[in-house]
């Protein structure tokens, strides 16, 4: 009884929500090109029902107020901009009043001379080099996050504060993990807190990683270097992990500009850095640069996406996936354009790959309007003027819908295993 009465409570509790969706869709009433009856997770094995984990999991955390659930979003440039992530992270840390969310993984793209998201600020010093999987030559180790920035000057010095964009958001924790090291640990990373307070971390020699323990939570830090050898090799670094000190949600966005699904398969540490992820639900959205070639294959981009799946259930083998379709986009030539029926192609690629791995799709191009229409979403603003990339308006109105997508399914989830619904 005390469970039952608990979800007729959370669905109370899940009215304003609803209503917050309702207004999503009344906004986008005057964009009669967006289909939003198709709004929703598609599952083509139907033999399966494939978020029931990642669901009971949710369920633990509300009801009980326990466990950790671990989102991996992961895609090019549509994600390393962090627009469209961080509008379904940031509605994720709302859905639920108890709900503590964690930012989870960051990369200093500042470094790599790209660009950083809008909600954490990067500040740096001395002599930097990276290395980005879209490149040829890949001069250092690269994990999940597919890019790495590298130092071996002892005065270097990094610095991160967390500044969500929604002001009833705050990140903070007491454990930071840096995914990195240097040869024979010749340079040591340090956290430094108001300029006061030095920390050491703990090496991890199994994951290539340092983990710190602070007294206090704190949503900024300094990062700096001790050197052990008289031989310095570089520092490298992958990315840093805002861990969860108490239950909640952790949105792993990772993205780099260009990124397809051979440049992923080229990061060596891959599996080392998801084992530490430990996702629960990857949301794939790599694509779009895979099929803005001439020579785009199905056949080829479901076998590098297999590869790809296979190397992550090695090291998450209960994780849930989402598969979201490549957006509409045209190809430019000639300074003409013209429309990109690849995305066409990759669309039934994504279908085949959620049948084959029990995952749910996510169907973008559908939603969007099919075929041509990014036209129609640049013509009110909702895309940029290369009909690849959204505005920040449109950003934040896909991540709404995917959120709703999603919690939709999870209501779903919530009446069919409830006796009283």
């Amino acid at each position: 009884h005390f469970m039952r009465c608990n979800r007729i409570i959370i669905l109370l509790i899940f009215l304003p929500i609803l209503i917050h969706a309702q207004n999503v869709f009344n906004g986008i009433a005057e964009y009669p090109f967006i289909d939003t009856s198709k709004n929703k997770l598609i599952f083509p094995n139907s033999q399966t029902t494939t978020l029931d984990d990642f669901f009971s999991k949710m369920d633990s955390l509300i009801f009980t107020g326990e466990g950790n659930i671990n989102i991996i979003h992961m895609g090019g440039s549509h994600v390393q901009a962090d627009v469209f992530s961080n509008k379904i992270r940031e509605n994720l840390m709302q859905f639920y009043p108890s709900i503590v969310g964690s930012r989870g993984l960051i990369f200093p793209y500042k470094i790599a001379k790209t660009n950083n998201p809008k909600n954490y600020y990067v500040s740096y010093g001395g002599e930097w080099s990276y290395s980005r999987n879209v490149n040829k030559y890949i001069e250092y180790s690269l994990g999940a996050s597919g890019i790495s920035v590298a130092t071996q000057d002892t005065s270097a010095y990094l610095s991160i504060k967390l500044q969500p964009t929604d002001a009833n958001i705050r990140y903070s924790s007491t454990i930071i993990t840096l995914l990195g090291h240097s040869e024979n640990n010749s340079m040591e990373p340090l956290i430094v807190i108001d300029d006061t307070t030095a920390y050491t971390g703990t090496y991890d020699s199994v994951h290539f990683c340092y983990r710190f323990e602070l007294d206090n939570p704190t949503d900024e830090v300094m990062i700096q270097f001790l050197t052990n050898d008289s031989i310095i090799k570089p520092f490298v670094l992958r990315g840093i992990i805002w861990e969860p000190d108490q239950a909640g949600i952790s949105y792993h966005s990772i993205g780099v500009n260009g990124a397809s699904t051979i440049s992923y398969l080229k990061c060596e540490l891959l599996e080392n850095d998801i084992e530490l992820l430990k996702p629960d639900l990857i949301i794939f959205a790599i694509g779009i640069n895979d099929a803005a070639g001439t020579n785009f294959s199905k056949e080829e981009f479901i076998n590098n996406y297999s590869t790809l799946i296979d190397k992550i259930k090695a090291v998450a083998p209960n994780v849930s996936f989402i598969f979201v379709t490549n957006n509409d986009s045209y190809k430019r030539y000639k300074k003409r354009y013209y429309v990109n029926k690849n995305g066409l192609i990759a669309r039934e690629a994504f279908y085949e790959l959620a049948n084959k791995y029990n995952g749910a799709v996510w169907d973008l191009f559908d939603i969007m309007g099919g075929l041509s229409s990014m036209k129609q979403w640049e013509s009110v603003g909702l895309a940029q003027h290369d009909k690849i990339h959204f505005t920040a308006i449109g950003y934040n109105l896909i991540g709404d819908l995917f959120y709703n997508a999603l919690i939709s399914e999870y209501l779903k989830y919530i009446s069919e295993n409830s006796k009283i619904l």
